[in-house]
């Protein structure tokens, strides 16, 4: 199909001449007038691939026709037609957006060529444009297929991390579901003190795996029923730095690492293996030290019954500032009662739907 092209000037004889030569070198040419006539063809529907527009006419000028058309129709190039007295003004067109200018009179190859280089640059134009609309399309396409990948990643992640603490489970019995338990409620907690979303999934992390050191202490000390002597609870204390070590070679768990060294360290800095002190400790640790000590509070020992979650609320008030960050005990104490309860119901029909289904493949 060939190249459309919009002749605009109000001295029909040179329309007519124009015309004749784009019309013998195979283009397709419709006439116009004057500059209002050129703007009732264009926003009739008609499409063109070039404009060649005279620059001196009556009621609407070649730099008023082109003002009104290059916002428009952007991928319509303009060559402005005029004659030698007009030639600064051919320039301040060009600098408003034409793409060239022909001076009167001009000879049928000066036509050809100046058409065609406009024509071409409308082509590079338009194909640089498409390129860019695929290449942007590919790029989401990518990143949609990137963004699945990692969210099936981090699925499986998290996935590997619910077969480490369910294999601490098996070994810990006394601490079965504690760790799905405090994970909720570090997540609650570090919700309602307002942490950015992306922050919340590796404190969760963190706070799952806080014990998984354990897996490195004997059998004999972490079952033991009486009380552990100074020498097994040292050995004991030791489960912080080996659930570091466990994990810290873990890339996408390299935050996390440091919520598992650090969930024993005590605010005013009696804790171990390190002995931070308040704000040293990360702040996930310190999250997780509130909802720890709430769990251990309101699950029955073999040592001792459950206590309420009020009784647990108390006690952590009465160490704050000690055992805990006032700051983040007190964002606790704000949030409701009843949450916990629900959480921990919550938690644990997921344990036995884990349960039964673990049972049922058996």
């Amino acid at each position: 199909m060939p190249d459309r092209i919009l002749v605009v000037d109000d001295e029909e004889p040179i329309r007519e001449i124009v015309a004749s030569m784009l019309g013998t070198a195979g283009y397709a040419c419709k006439q116009a007038g004057s500059g209002t006539e050129a703007l009732a063809v264009l926003t009739s529907g008609e499409e063109f691939e070039l404009m060649l527009s005279d620059l001196m006419m009556a009621d609407l000028d070649g730099i008023g026709l082109l003002e009104r058309t290059k916002e428009k129709y952007p991928d319509m190039p303009v060559v402005m037609v005029t004659a030698v007295h007009d030639i600064s003004v051919a320039l301040a067109a060009i600098r408003n957006g034409a793409y060239d200018y022909l001076l009167k009179p001009f000879e049928r190859e000066q036509l050809l060529n100046t058409v065609s280089r406009a024509l071409e640059n409308r082509r590079l134009k338009v194909e640089n444009r498409t390129y860019q609309t695929n290449l942007e399309s590919l790029v989401k396409a990518r990143t949609d297929q990137l963004q699945t990948a990692m969210a099936n990643l981090e699925r499986s992640y998290d996935m590997t991390l619910e077969a480490l603490g369910d294999a601490l489970d098996l070994k810990d019995a006394e601490t079965e579901g504690h760790s799905r338990r405090v994970t909720a409620f570090t997540i609650a907690i570090a919700k309602a003190m307002g942490l950015p979303s992306e922050q919340i999934p590796m404190i969760a992390r963190g706070a799952f795996l806080h014990d998984i050191g354990k897996l490195a202490i004997p059998d004999a000390i972490l079952r033991k029923p009486g009380k552990l002597t100074p020498e097994e609870t040292a050995t004991m204390q030791e489960h912080c730095y080996k659930g570091y070590q466990i994990v810290k070679k873990i890339p996408f768990l390299a935050d996390a690492c440091d919520i598992i060294y650090s969930h024993q360290e005590r605010y005013d800095g009696t804790g171990y293996p390190r002995g931070l002190k308040g704000k040293e400790i990360p702040l996930g640790a310190r999250i997780f030290s509130v909802a720890d000590t709430l769990d251990a509070m309101t699950v029955d020992r073999p040592y001792r019954q459950r206590q309420s979650f009020q009784a647990a609320r108390e006690e952590i008030k009465r160490w704050s500032a000690r055992q805990f960050d006032p700051d983040v005990v007190q964002i606790f104490l704000e949030m409701p009662e009843r949450l916990w309860e629900d959480l921990r119901r919550d938690v644990d029909a997921q344990i036995s739907r884990i349960a039964y289904s673990t049972g049922a493949k058996g």
